[in-house]
């Protein structure tokens, strides 16, 4: 009879060290993540922008004026960071899956720094802003939910 386990234990290897790949480039994306934000012309916009909108709610009407009086800066900043859908024209769709890790991850991260933030209602939200279709909404929730978000 023949035996499957080489042929098995290969794979399990092979996909082992796919994993491993994007587990470097996720690490290298966390090293590097909004490194944009630590120099100019960013610097100094954020310095202003980030005590705002820590006391705002997020999606509020006073949050998104505060994002439009910070327009110049976060042009430059989604110019410079694939994790956002305005970096791409076509929003999400243009994003790769380490990206979508990324801005998940960033999201919950956000969440936890302004004024009643919550991951469930950043997705919530999201959702609308960038339409989001179920079946990513989907997955992104049930991520945060295997991860305890």
């Amino acid at each position: 009879m023949p035996d499957s386990r080489q042929d098995t234990e290969r794979h399990i290897s092979t996909v082992y060290a796919r994993m491993q790949q994007m587990c470097f480039h996720l690490l290298e994306r966390a090293r590097r993540h909004d490194a944009s934000k630590l120099v100019e012309p960013e610097k100094s916009g954020f310095d202003v922008l980030t005590f705002k909108l820590a006391s705002l709610v997020y999606g509020s009407e006073e949050y998104k004026a505060a994002l439009e009086e910070g327009r110049p800066t976060i042009v430059h900043y989604y110019a410079h960071n694939s994790h956002h859908p305005e970096h791409y024209e076509d929003g999400i769709a243009g994003m790769s899956l380490l990206d979508v890790v990324e801005m998940l991850a960033d999201w919950k991260a956000a969440s936890e720094r302004t004024k009643q933030g919550s991951i469930a209602a950043s997705l919530e939200h999201n959702r609308v802003r960038f339409g989001i279709d179920d079946q990513l909404y989907s997955i992104l929730a049930n991520t945060v939910k295997e991860l305890g978000w």
